[in-house]
């Protein structure tokens, strides 16, 4: 039987990078989609060496939500899974002073992931198979003043992969939300991140990859943020807004 191939949109990022290893590990061919596409030919041969499964290359820009449908159409098959790991983090005191800056942070964490994934879903939906799977974050559970820029675009991309999720449910095709909370990558290099609450890429990857076999639809890849995030979803108002988080 022919293992089907694995899309990784953002397969630049450290996350995208450790989840297209897992699923070569298990024999999956893997198209690498980023911008500046060839210039991760190293890490194209890296995988197909270390795997042995065929691994392609293909140009790809978020932003350009006017091309998705034809990146699709370019691509040498349509894949089976589908892993969105786009994402730019930004500093909130930099979106706060300028809005291109903001602009840029809400439509790479929000407008692009759905403009892409809302194309692949209409696909999958005709074939009737196919699994699409939603890098978001905790940071979209409730607005915080240290990134609530980054937040809001999260918690717009974790609603639109409910609701695809809910709108596919029958068709065949199964969406799942992922929310890592702090994963120890170039994107939070700097950040003075709380060890028991931080992951690493390769064991988030594996975690998503039995989560997806699973087909569950919202996983924490760090257990202890479903408690965490409980608690900062119901702290009362007037308190939430003296502790600054």
């Amino acid at each position: 039987m022919t293992i089907p191939p694995v899309l990784i949109l953002g397969a630049r990022s450290d996350i995208g990078r450790a989840i297209a290893h897992a699923y070569a590990a298990g024999g999956h061919p893997v198209q690498l989609a980023a911008r500046g596409a060839d210039t991760l030919e190293a890490d194209r041969a890296d995988i197909a060496l270390r795997h042995g499964v065929p691994v392609t290359l293909h140009e790809f820009d978020a932003l350009s939500t006017e091309r998705h449908a034809d990146f699709i159409d370019s691509l040498p098959n349509l894949p089976e899974i589908a892993v969105c790991a786009v994402g730019l983090m930004g500093r909130q005191e930099d979106s706060e002073q300028d809005t291109a800056n903001a602009a840029r942070v809400l439509r790479s964490n929000f407008e692009g992931p759905a403009s892409i994934l809302g194309v692949l879903a209409n696909r999958f939906e005709t074939r009737r198979s196919g699994t699409i799977i939603g890098i978001s974050s905790v940071a979209g559970e409730r607005g915080r003043a240290s990134n609530y820029t980054y937040g809001a675009a999260k918690a717009g991309f974790t609603a639109f992969l409910s609701g695809l999720r809910n709108r596919l449910t029958g068709s065949g095709v199964h969406v799942m939300t992922v929310l890592p909370g702090f994963v120890a990558t170039r994107m939070t290099e700097g950040l003075d991140l709380p060890e028991r609450l931080t992951t690493d890429p390769a064991t988030l990857a594996r975690r998503v990859l039995r989560a997806a076999q699973a087909r569950r639809n919202v996983i924490y890849v760090t257990r202890i943020w479903w408690l965490v995030m409980l608690i900062i979803r119901n702290i009362p108002e007037p308190v939430f807004k003296r502790l600054r988080l």
